[in-house]
């Protein structure tokens, strides 16, 4: 098994200015670093524990021979309750929130993580305490939509229940297991002990503009939409949910465009005039990457989260601009009222004025 990257889809890989560590943090071997603001690691060193998969909000990062989204359905096939480290997946630490929260609400019986069998990373505890820090998020969210909690359980792996081997009825997930976009193969371009570093060739340049939602969140959604809806919906702090978030965008907005032109799957958007910024909450990622390149500074997260958003997606418009076409180069802007012309056409404007009064001054 060895470990995979897709530069095209990396959040640090669509600007500069974004702040996201995620993977250089859990690594347990710190092998994977930043190069030209690019995640780089060294394949050698790499013990394909999976944590970095698991806290990747793009999926970005992936094993070979592994998918989370196979493993997520061959453990409903199996009518398994217990989660074991090493049990047909490398780390449990390779399961998101997401993953956790599906697999909880779609399986009949209680999910039951055994962390005893962990020993991922030796005496590094982030692997583990990110598992544990996964399973907390995800049963503070079951309080409110579901009765189902998941355990956290010491058992012998040797006296486990053999589960029958019995495949359930899975048509509610054929549409979705149908849709998802296969995992392609990834070049090896140098060494094993060699620091394998990523270019953003144009191949990467492409799929960077491409908006795609990640397979555990489709997976998510399809669970959800499936549930029996709750009869009050909770608001919950911002800050206790990790991979989803709602957003507001304060008055001092200038509409420059970047925020729903560089989010990596649309969920912030725009009309065909951009005379709206649309928000859905349901297919952000929270990974910060609007908030990073916003340079007024405008766009923020809403202190509470709706649940109703995971069980009745909106799209919600946060910020509408008054559009006029620019009398002077006749293209369209964002009007603030006065003269109806364009930013640009009004520093070439001003710029040409400046030259004006600076050539008269060299002539007297």
């Amino acid at each position: 098994m060895k470990l995979l990257f897709d530069a095209g889809s990396c959040i640090r890989a669509t600007s500069k200015f974004s702040t996201c560590t995620k993977c250089v943090d859990i690594c347990p071997v710190e092998t994977i670093e930043l190069v030209e603001n690019i995640p780089a690691f060294t394949p050698s060193a790499c013990i394909t524990c999976g944590g970095c998969v698991g806290v990747c909000p793009t999926e970005s990062f992936s094993l070979s021979d592994f998918s989370t989204t196979h493993f997520f359905f061959e453990f409903l096939d199996m009518q398994k309750h217990q989660l074991l480290c090493k049990d047909k997946i490398s780390c449990l630490s390779t399961l998101s929130v997401e993953h956790l929260l599906a697999l909880a609400l779609a399986n009949e019986k209680q999910l039951v993580v055994n962390l005893e069998g962990c020993h991922c990373g030796g005496e590094d505890q982030r692997l583990r305490d990110q598992i544990r820090a996964n399973i907390e998020e995800v049963n503070f969210l079951l309080e409110s939509i579901s009765s189902k909690q998941i355990a956290i359980e010491q058992f012998d792996p040797l006296l486990m229940d053999k589960e029958p081997e019995r495949v359930i009825d899975r048509r509610d997930f054929l549409s979705l297991k149908t849709a998802l976009k296969g995992k392609g193969s990834f070049d090896e371009a140098v060494e094993a002990d060699e620091l394998k570093s990523f270019a953003l060739d144009s191949d990467a340049i492409d799929r960077i503009r491409d908006k795609n939602i990640p397979d555990k969140r489709k997976l998510l959604f399809s669970v959800l939409k499936r549930l029996e809806r709750p009869k009050l919906y909770d608001v919950l702090a911002t800050e206790d949910i990790s991979f989803i978030s709602q957003k507001f965008v304060e008055e001092h907005c200038t509409n420059c465009q970047i925020c729903y032109r560089i989010c990596p799957t649309g969920a912030l958007s725009s009309d065909s005039k951009s005379s709206v910024i649309n928000f859905d909450a349901m297919i952000c990622l929270k990974c910060h990457l609007c908030h990073d390149v916003c340079e007024p500074n405008a766009i923020h997260l809403q202190a509470g989260f709706e649940l109703k958003e995971l069980f009745e997606p909106t799209q919600r418009t946060l910020a509408k601009f008054t559009i006029k076409r620019c009398q002077s180069c006749g293209n369209y802007f964002t009007y603030r009222g006065g003269e109806e012309e364009c930013t640009r056409c009004k520093i070439e404007e001003e710029e040409a004025m400046m030259l004006h009064q600076n050539a008269q001054k060299r002539d007297f």
